[in-house]
């Protein structure tokens, strides 16, 4: 970890407020974007966003320094995404308003397509599955520092990960996003 986030960790616990704000700011893509893709929708993931920071900023104390500052965020982060999601299972599912939708394609129709279905596979995914995978792909975490992050053995986190690809690439065949069996697992 860098000297710079461990002083703002340090004025963060004493209080200062811009401290604190330097290190959302820091962090408030990442959170977010993993908080997306966990939850599929924007609201949703501000909100667990913000809980996250919230969370962080009254638990730096109990951060342990020798470890890395972001695995641990992040796995409050994704706490707070499984802990939205079993409320929302509990809640019933919202009527949908439109069934179809018409395809645009604009210059990126075919990778906003492929990007678009992944998401869709991602909303069916186990949540610890979603998290491990999504901290691997999009937040190019270690296996280790995920393992870490989310309290398992590193072979659940490999074994996870590998889940979420054949899963995908399973859908993806299904709906014919793709064909070419070179994406076999």
């Amino acid at each position: 970890m860098s000297d710079d986030l461990r002083e703002l960790v340090r004025q963060s616990i004493d209080g200062d407020q811009s401290a604190m704000q330097a290190i959302v700011a820091r962090y408030e893509g990442q959170v977010f974007g993993l908080c997306y893709r966990m939850l599929g929708h924007r609201q949703d993931a501000e909100d667990a966003a913000q809980e996250t920071f919230v969370r962080v900023l009254k638990s730096l104390h109990r951060w342990d320094a020798a470890r890395d500052f972001e695995p641990w965020l992040l796995a409050i982060a994704g706490n707070r995404c499984r802990t939205a999601l079993s409320t929302r299972q509990r809640k019933p599912a919202p009527q949908t308003l439109v069934t179809e939708v018409p395809e645009t394609h604009g210059e990126n129709g075919d990778a906003d397509c492929l990007a678009e279905e992944i998401h869709l596979a991602l909303q069916n995914v186990k949540p610890q599955y979603r998290q491990a995978f999504i901290l691997f792909q999009e937040q190019e975490l270690s296996y280790q520092e995920i393992a870490d992050a989310m309290s398992c053995p590193i072979g659940t986190i490999k074994t996870w990960v590998h889940r979420v690809r054949k899963e995908l690439v399973q859908r993806l065949r299904r709906r014919e996003v793709i064909q070419d069996k070179s994406y076999a697992m």
